[in-house]
């Protein structure tokens, strides 16, 4: 009887609910997967061409990094409205770094490795020194954030006009361009290799996470309900190299890849051009963030800080110190996705990173990060700038105006919002 009786007690869990996936990332797929079914029938099935998915995730690379670092910006509660500005300026240093001042110092040629080497790792240091400047003025001399990095947004756009003379600076470094998109793939195989690769580590991540939770004797998941979600993150990470090998080399740019090998292209011979090398940075970005944000102890605190200040302060934690960590790790992320634009674009332009800090703010209150701070994931500020551009690109293809397009994404980031406010009242998070 109370074999009976205990069996009846404990109620059913739900197909979802023994899956235990996080509702909020669902429904944020559910809303990427709906946009993307909507616009490939609006226009004509073009949206989910190969072609066209390869082009949005290159597109959505630069804001994607960016978002990562605006997590723990949020989750601190403040905000940098500076960082498409900084992007623009990170990008006018690396560009005048590889075409004018390294060459006339060490006497590179412009397309030699380490030309292209120095020049982001000046990048990334300018970037990363500006950033913790940013925060040294909102942690140690209490200027709000907003105000900081306002005055960072009208500043370093200007510096960034001022270190080019207001020109457009280019071509640059070839192997700087590898991290451009077009100009930099892995081919078929090596996509192949690296999906495989990733299937691998997710199994082996959902296997630890399992094993720690059983060796702290905490309730896991059904094998079966493990082998489920290790199908899907298969099947997910597959389909897409699938997709981006699809994508086939238009013939004239074979022929120039052959010649400039001394070869001629093989009649009938064609391949695709794999995943894109700025998307496998952006892939090592949010490995590296979400690593730090769960496993080290400067992620413990960024989300202790912003779950309660003022209790954390008492603990022990210097939040003035951390305040400037944390900008400057947004600074240093700015400089890399400086890399990834300007690659693509081959140049650098005075109008780079243009609202960007708009799109990268949107992007991580799309994915789930609380204005309010303590709660922010990595991989949602990333899907949240697939959404964005998505909604971008599908809306351009269709033929909407310029306008009625920053109307329809202005008003999905208030709807976000108001979701996400909804969800936390029912759900007490």
């Amino acid at each position: 009887m109370s074999d009976i009786s205990e069996g009846a007690a404990r109620p059913r869990r739900s197909f979802v609910n023994q899956l235990e996936l996080d509702l909020r990332l669902v429904g944020m797929i559910g809303a990427f997967v709906l946009i993307c079914v909507v616009f490939n029938v609006m226009s004509d099935g073009r949206f989910l061409t190969p072609r066209n998915v390869f082009n949005l995730s290159i597109q959505t690379v630069s804001v994607a990094i960016m978002a990562t670092g605006m997590v723990f910006v949020i989750v601190t509660r403040h905000i940098d409205l500076s960082v498409g500005s900084l992007l623009a300026t990170c990008s006018a240093i690396m560009a005048m770094s590889q075409t004018a001042w390294l060459p006339s110092i060490f006497g590179f040629n412009l397309d030699d490795p380490m030309n292209a080497l120095l020049a982001v790792m000046i990048g990334v240091a300018c970037g990363a020194l500006i950033g913790a400047f940013h925060g040294w003025l909102v942690g140690y001399l209490g200027i709000p954030a907003f105000i900081v990095t306002l005055g960072g947004l009208l500043v370093w756009r200007n510096v960034a006009w001022y270190l080019t003379t207001g020109q457009t600076i280019g071509p640059l470094s070839e192997p700087y361009l590898l991290f451009g998109g077009v100009n930099g793939t892995l081919g078929e195989t090596w996509s192949w290799i690296v999906g495989l690769v990733a299937v691998a580590f997710s199994v082996w991540v959902l296997m630890q996470a399992r094993r720690n939770k059983t060796a702290h004797d905490m309730p896991v998941k059904p094998i079966w309900a493990e082998a489920v979600v290790a199908a899907i993150i298969a099947v997910a990470i597959l389909g897409f190299i699938w997709i981006l090998n699809s994508y086939d080399i238009p013939s004239g740019r074979l022929e120039r890849i052959f010649a400039a090998r001394g070869e001629t292209l093989p009649e009938g011979f064609s391949t695709g051009y794999g995943l894109p090398v700025s998307v496998l940075l952006l892939i090592g970005v949010a490995i590296v963030m979400t690593v730090v944000a769960r496993r080290t102890r400067l992620g413990r605190y960024i989300f202790a800080t912003g779950g309660n200040p003022d209790a954390a302060e008492l603990s022990g934690i210097n939040t003035r110190l951390l305040t400037v960590k944390v900008f400057a790790i947004m600074g240093a992320l700015c400089a890399i996705s400086a890399v990834v634009a300007s690659a693509r674009l081959a140049n650098h332009g005075n109008d780079i990173g243009t609202l960007d800090e708009l799109r990268v703010i949107a992007a991580a209150v799309i994915g789930g990060t609380a204005l309010a701070g303590g709660i922010g994931t990595i991989y949602g500020a990333i899907l949240g700038a697939l959404i964005m551009q998505s909604l971008q690109s599908g809306m351009a293809m269709v033929g909407v105006d310029a306008p009625l397009q920053n109307i329809v994404v202005g008003s999905v980031l208030v709807l976000a919002v108001f979701i996400d406010i909804i969800y936390r009242k029912r759900t007490g998070a």
